[in-house]
Formats: structure tokens, sequence, C-alpha cells
């Protein structure tokens, strides 16, 4: 584990080693060829944009996932992905009702600054992000202080936990790359009121 300790305001750990290569492999292929993908337009700053990534959302309780005016409507989860939140719930101590995908195709394809902080998600949400595939950059700023800022490289089988007061002060990104880069695909575990 890897705690991003000189973060104030924040608690982010990072596990690189959290899937095996066979199991991050299998998983990557298996829901790389499985998922519902889709690519939703989104409102940003009054213009509506299709979204530079593939997305979908799954969840066991039914409740809908808006974002940047878009609503999602969960699939109910399989018993891969299942098994997998089941496993991510244990190891993190939280319960999630949903997981939301992102398929990154290729260097082009991101998600701008953000933070997960949706009314659905909570005060404190936690979120529990697996990464498959491709290695991708993720950073993070601070809201408040703008010298307060850092990445991390993402590795295939990894996963990163963001909980506590982090949202409400950090925002978070995987940025476009001109590097040659495979596809990633990155699930994020969380619960929705």
């Amino acid at each position: 584990m890897q705690a991003l300790a000189d973060l104030p305001d924040a608690d982010i750990s990072y596990y690189p080693d959290f899937l095996n290569t066979a199991e991050r492999d299998r998983l990557f292929v298996f829901f790389r060829e499985t998922i519902a993908w889709r690519q939703d337009p989104i409102r940003i700053f009054g213009k509506t944009y299709p979204q530079p990534r593939l997305t979908a959302l799954y969840g066991n309780n039914g409740k809908p996932y808006t974002y940047s005016g878009l609503t999602m409507h969960p699939i109910p989860f399989g018993p891969e992905l299942a098994a997998l939140k089941t496993r991510v719930e244990t190891f993190c101590g939280a319960e999630f009702t949903s997981c939301l995908f992102n398929l990154y195709r290729d260097g082009a394809d991101s998600n701008g600054w953000h933070a997960d902080n949706e009314k659905e998600l909570g005060a404190n949400p936690v979120i529990a992000s697996v990464s498959l595939g491709a290695i991708r950059r993720f950073k993070l700023k601070h809201r408040k202080y703008n010298d307060r800022r850092t990445s991390l490289d993402l590795e295939p089988g990894s996963l990163l936990l963001m909980q506590g007061t982090t949202q409400h002060h950090w925002l978070h990104e995987i940025p476009k790359t001109r590097k040659s880069v495979g596809p990633r695909i990155n699930l994020t575990f969380r619960k929705i009121l």
C-alpha cells in the first residue's frame, strides 16, 4: 500500500497489486467484451459534447446516477462483477451499490478535472477505483491551494481508494496523452444513496 500522506484534506491510498497478473488480464478481456459500453453526450459550461471515453453503469439497487447533466440508469450486476464488488468491499471495509465503468480507448480519451461529489453519493463518499489494461496518469489538485498537486501512474490490477473529505477539497483527472497507450478500463465502485 502507498498512502498519499502528503496531501492535506485527503484520505487516499493506492494498492498497486490488488489483482494478480492472471486476474487483471482475464477481467480486462471479459469486461471489454461483455460490458454494455456507450458514449453519451455531456454538458460542460453550457455546451454539449460526446464524452471522450465510453461508459456504463451497473448497480444492485436500481438507483440512477447523474453527473454533467447526464443521468445513467444501472444495469444489474452479473456474477463476475458481483464477485469483484464483494472482494473490493471486503478489502476496503465499505459497502458499494454501483459501479461506473470507464473505457479509455487510447490516449485521446480522457476525464477532465472533477470531484465525485454528486448529492446521491452522500457527504463523504468512499470511491474504490480498480484499473485494468494500460497504465494511465491520474492527477490531483487541491481546490484552494494551487501549489498542491500530485500525480500517480495507475497500474493494471491496482486499487485506488479515496474517502473522507477528499472529494470536498480535491479534484482529479485522467488527462489526454500524446503517448501511444493501449486501452484502459476503470471500475469505480461507489454507494448511491
